[in-house]
């Protein structure tokens, strides 16, 4: 039987986490990010700092892609906020189910009984799922790991560092800091002085010039490149060898992108596809087999 993968997302916890991490602790609170969208070009010193601490939900799951086929992803949050709702687009992109939870209080939103609850019931429904990612921090998690755990199933968690339980930590089979994520940039080194809030006008300023424009869009051939390398990244997430299988790097590279297909950027083979690429990987013939690894 083929791996099948469950991912669910405390999505609030994770976005207000690695603000806080960025940018200090209860960031989030005291500039009142919750409000804001994280759009660069409005020229708001929070709407920068969000940006900065921008979470990339390709790379989560590109990761959970590594254990399996991805069979189910939902992300929990209060949709109705304006930092949360800036990511629907890439959340969607990624075929994540989106769950909207109405907090009850100013504080907390029940992310973690609703998605406890749900993640029960789609393992008793879906006896096929054979691994579950928690991506959040909370120690009212590990009741759920270890219910997982209890049914089966292979738990694995990530968290964003400074923000998780040692207890969740533990009563997963696997866990990752989201910074070690494959493909996941780390964010520039706070100074020391960022921790005063520069006056209303001089931030504008400031912001106007931090301001960059946005990247090009990539070329189905650069597209095609980039995934190749997070591919490997990932892969080499559970290899203790540089080199890889490139059967095994093809089927890691289709869990991540379907629609991945070398004939459609003209190649005759997976072979040819790699060894086109010699400015980023470098692949060898052993034992009859391609091996593959990055330069």
């Amino acid at each position: 039987m083929s791996e099948r993968v469950a991912v669910y997302i405390d999505f609030d916890n994770v976005v207000i986490s690695q603000y806080d991490n960025v940018h200090g602790k209860q960031a989030w609170r005291n500039d009142e990010a919750r409000k804001r969208t994280g759009s660069t070009g409005s020229g708001d010193p929070v709407d920068l700092k969000l940006a900065t601490a921008q979470i990339d939900i390709g790379a989560i799951i590109d990761y959970a892609a590594s254990f399996g086929t991805v069979a189910l992803s939902r992300a929990y949050a209060d949709w109705s906020v304006p930092a949360n709702a800036a990511y629907k687009n890439d959340l969607m992109s990624r075929a994540l189910q989106l769950v909207q939870l109405f907090a009850a209080s100013g504080v907390k939103n029940g992310a973690d009984i609703r998605l406890s609850v749900d993640v029960i019931e789609d393992l008793i429904r879906h006896p096929d799922f054979t691994h579950v990612v928690i991506v959040a921090g909370d120690s009212d998690y590990v009741p759920l790991a270890q219910r997982c755990k209890q049914l089966s199933r292979h738990v694995v968690g990530i968290g964003v560092a400074g923000s998780t339980s040692k207890a969740l930590v533990s009563a997963c089979d696997e866990f990752i800091d989201y910074a070690d994520l494959p493909g996941v940039t780390p964010p520039p080194v706070r100074p020391a002085a960022a921790e005063k809030a520069p006056a209303k006008k001089a931030a504008k300023k400031t912001a106007a010039k931090k301001a960059v424009p946005a990247p090009e869009p990539a070329t189905p051939d650069q597209a095609a490149t980039d995934l190749l390398v997070r591919a490997i990244r990932v892969g080499l997430q559970k290899s203790d060898d540089d080199w890889l299988n490139a059967g095994g790097l093809k089927s890691q590279l289709q869990r991540m992108d379907p629609a991945f297909k070398e004939k459609s950027l003209g190649f005759s083979s997976f072979r040819a596809f790699v060894e086109s690429r010699t400015e980023q990987v470098e692949a060898r013939e052993e034992n009859n087999q391609l091996k593959v690894r990055l330069r």
